[in-house]
């Protein structure tokens, strides 16, 4: 089993590093690109029949900053 986990900042959050790409971008010539956020993907490979409350615990636990980052569960 295998699952990826979306980590983002929470809207209100300054985000350095999106506004970083979105100023690179600019300077390129991309001027249509409005405002940019970063964040990351984490792929787990998982034993089979790993439910879900277990990825939130992980997720609460280590892969997210709950107070400032949204997460979201995707089991592939």
């Amino acid at each position: 089993m295998k699952a990826r986990i979306h980590v983002m900042l929470k809207n209100g959050v300054l985000d350095p590093q999106g506004k970083a790409i979105g100023n690179a971008l600019h300077g390129m010539g991309f001027g249509e690109v409005g405002e940019v956020r970063a964040g990351k993907v984490i792929e787990l490979e998982l034993a089979a029949g790993t439910d879900k409350k277990r990825l939130e615990d992980m997720c609460e636990k280590l892969l997210a900053t709950p107070v400032i980052e949204d997460y979201r569960i995707e089991v592939v």
